[in-house]
Parts: C-alpha cells; structure tokens; sequence
C-alpha cells in the first residue's frame, strides 16, 4: 500500500487544449478517493497520468516514496480496472487473472494461491475459472477484471467508470462489492465516475472536477452539507438542489426571492452580506410539509411524481415562476394546483454568488 501525492498537475495537448489545471490532492495510505465530475472535465485524465498512460505537461506525481513521472506504467506498481473489462477472449478466466503474473516470471504454485485466493474473495467458482469471458454475465466479467487486478498485490487500485456498462440493478450490487472488497483488502484507491450518487457511496472523499479545475475535494457529507460552489451544490444530490435568483434584505436576516416569498436566515450569519443580489438554494428534501410554524409559504403545486418510497412534488412559490423540486416521504395524493405549507430550517438555506457563483459563508 502507498499514499498517492498529485502537486500542480496540469495536462496541455499538442494541439493547445488545456485539460487539466493545476490539480493538487494528497491521497492517504489505504484511502478510498473517487474523481467525480461530468463528461469531459477531465477526470479520466487524470487517472491515466496516474496510471503512466499519459504524460504529465507540468507537476509531479508521487507513489508511496518514488516520483513516478518518467516511469512506465508496469513500474509504477499500479493495477486497473478499465471501464470495457479488457479481457483476453481467447483465455479462460483462470488465465485472464493469470496472465500479468506469468508475464512477470512468478513461480507456477504460488500463480495459483494468487489467483485461488482472489477467486475466493470474488466468489468466483472454480467452474467459472475455466469458462471464457463469452460465456460470463456483465457482473462476472467485472469480477475477473477486478481478480485480475488483485493478483499483482499492487500499492494502488485505478478503476475507470468500471460499472458503466452494467444494468442499473447490477451496477448497485457491484458498487457495494467493490466498496466491500476496498475495505477488506485496504489498498489506495482512485475511482473514476461521472455518477454522483456511486461516488458518494463509495468514496471516503471525493474530488469534484469541472474544467479541469477542483471546484471542491471532502468527504460526501462536507460537499452535500457545504457546497463550495454553486456547481458543487447542483452536481452532488439527487434530485439537485433548487437554485432561485433572490436578495439579502437590508439587516441579513432573511432572504427574499423574485416573487415575493421570503425566507429567514440564521441570526448574524449574513450581516455583512447585506442587500445583496444573491442565488438561493435548497435542497428538496429541506423543504418539510406542514401546518404549523410562523415561517410557512405556500408552493403551488405544478406536477407531482410517485415513486413508491417518495413522491417529488414541482411547483413554484407566489408569483416567483421559478420551478422548485420537493422531495417527500410515502406515496401522497397531490395535485396540480394543490397549495403545499412549507417551511425549510433556515441553517438549510444556501447562498452563492450570482457573479463568483461561490458560497457566501
């Protein structure tokens, strides 16, 4: 095992195309960190720099104790797990995971425990072990792939969007194999995904890109809590977080939107904020139904979906047309028109820059 240090790193093409920006992140020993952003903003960049298939314009990269930058990808005591699975057809299970261990010279008995040993930790059968891939479901290629990886015993584990091939109800047992198998075997790792709801699960912290730039790296409660940015709050959650154009009243103590609707703020936390143009967020699930309370507002109702455990209620408050998505427990019968009691804990309530598009506090 080994920690992963990325300092300054930056990525130029021949061409001129910036892709990546001067990305610094510390990766600890046995840290699960997950690269999470939409397609293009350069996450899978910087995993292959990592990994040595592709080169580093600017900055350094260092694995455990060795800077590895001129290093090629077998010297860098990596394994990973590609998105396509990347299996031999023609080789059976057995010697798909076999394989990088003979090209190494490792001795016949001890390429069998290697392999035995991560066919146990896979629950791979020794039926499946002499099957080729053709003859596997999506999720047991997957598990050779990652057998495969086991095998060499490396300081680090890349994974590149490894479940995006897979059906939806798949990719959910697969995430909580892999999260399993991190947490037993405790090798660093870095995950590639642009599905935030899989990154959340499974990273101890996650790097949220776009542009390549970090717009903000924490642990999955830091980034739903306290979004850095208006990016970071729309991209991690789901639903997304509600965003309405609004102003800081004079005194900071409440906030008021386009149509009226005002909100009360957490007492001296926007002072000197005050009477300021603002971009006001919530999230749907703060917006708590009920009767009772001195700061209720009335949402229009304007569509509700039923989803068994939860129904996502849209609408939109007094004469402000801006669409608010709520989330609420339970199948409830709501329709258009219907007027909906709301209130939100004001230590819920997020604000941003219009301009910067960065948190106020």
């Amino acid at each position: 095992m080994a920690q992963v240090k990325l300092e300054n790193i930056r990525k130029t093409y021949p061409n001129g195309f910036k892709a990546i920006h001067g990305v610094d992140v510390d990766i600890a020993d046995g840290e699960f960190i997950v690269l999470v952003g939409p397609s293009g903003c350069g996450k899978s960049t910087l995993l292959r720099m990592i990994a040595g298939l592709e080169s580093v314009t600017e900055g350094t990269i260092d694995i455990g104790d060795r800077r590895v930058n001129d290093l090629e990808p077998a010297d860098r005591d990596i394994a990973m797990v590609f998105q396509n699975y990347a299996l031999y057809p023609h080789m059976n299970v057995f010697d798909n995971m076999a394989y990088g261990l003979k090209i190494r010279g490792l001795a016949k008995s001890e390429i069998q425990d290697r392999v035995k040993k991560a066919a146990d930790i896979l629950e791979l059968t020794d039926d499946q072990l002499v099957r080729k891939p053709r003859q596997l479901s999506g999720g047991q290629r997957q598990r050779v792939a990652m057998g495969r990886a086991i095998v060499r015993e490396p300081s680090v584990f890349l994974f590149d969007e490894p479940l995006s091939n897979l059906d939806a109800k798949l990719r959910v047992q697969m995430r909580l194999e892999i999260k399993r198998l991190q947490e037993r075997l405790g090798i660093t790792s870095v995950y590639v995904t642009h599905d935030q709801v899989e990154a959340m699960t499974l990273g101890h912290r996650l790097v949220v890109l776009n542009g390549g730039v970090v717009e903000q790296l924490g642990t999955p409660i830091e980034l739903y809590e306290h979004p850095a940015s208006l990016f970071v709050a729309g991209f991690i959650g789901s639903p997304a977080m509600n965003f309405a154009r609004a102003k800081l009243t004079d005194d900071g103590g409440s906030v008021e939107l386009e149509g009226g609707a005002a909100f009360n703020l957490p007492e001296g936390m926007y002072t000197n904020h005050a009477n300021r143009n603002v971009t006001l967020g919530i999230r749907p699930e703060d917006l708590i139904l009920t009767d009772s309370g001195d700061d209720i507002r009335n949402l229009t109702t304007t569509l509700a979906e039923h989803l068994g455990a939860d129904t996502l209620v849209h609408g939109h408050f007094g004469t402000d047309q801006t669409d608010m998505t709520i989330r609420l427990s339970g199948t409830q019968d709501i329709k258009p028109g219907d007027p909906l009691p709301l209130r939100v804990s004001p230590e819920k309530i997020h604000l941003f820059d219009p301009e910067t598009e960065k948190r106020l506090v």
